[in-house]
């Protein structure tokens, strides 16, 4: 594992992550690493990937109530809100997006993003 923590730097590979969360049926996963500042994740979502489908199983809540931070490497993903406001991501966009929506992978590309706020409970079963 590359990992080197000092009070100073950090540098941590998400190819060997802290923990690894699957999400329902095999379509994708989130990796998280722990950081001084908070948890850290690289999701994989697979191409056909839908929180409501996927996801909302194991957090048992009505649409993904975790406020995100992120950056898209890779694949497009479509996150429409509660009250219907949406947007379309893909490589290199940023986004910042509230609790209370739904999102899914757009086309036949995994669909890569690095959060830094709303993966610490993400994909975690309720009360976990």
């Amino acid at each position: 594992m590359t990992r080197l923590m000092s009070r100073k730097m950090m540098c941590v590979n998400f190819d060997e992550p802290d923990e690894t969360r699957p999400f329902e049926g095999g379509m994708g996963r989130l990796d998280v690493i722990d950081t001084d500042n908070g948890p850290v994740g690289r999701a994989v979502f697979e191409p056909g990937w839908r929180w409501s489908q996927h996801v909302k199983p194991i957090a048992g809540t009505d649409s993904c109530e975790a406020a995100h931070t992120g950056y898209v490497i890779s694949g497009r993903i479509k996150i429409v809100m509660d009250d219907g406001d949406a947007l379309e991501a893909g490589p290199g966009d940023f986004v910042s997006v509230a609790p209370g929506h739904d999102a899914w992978v757009l086309g036949d590309t995994p669909c890569v993003v690095i959060d830094w706020v709303g993966y610490g409970t993400y994909a975690k079963p309720a009360g976990a």
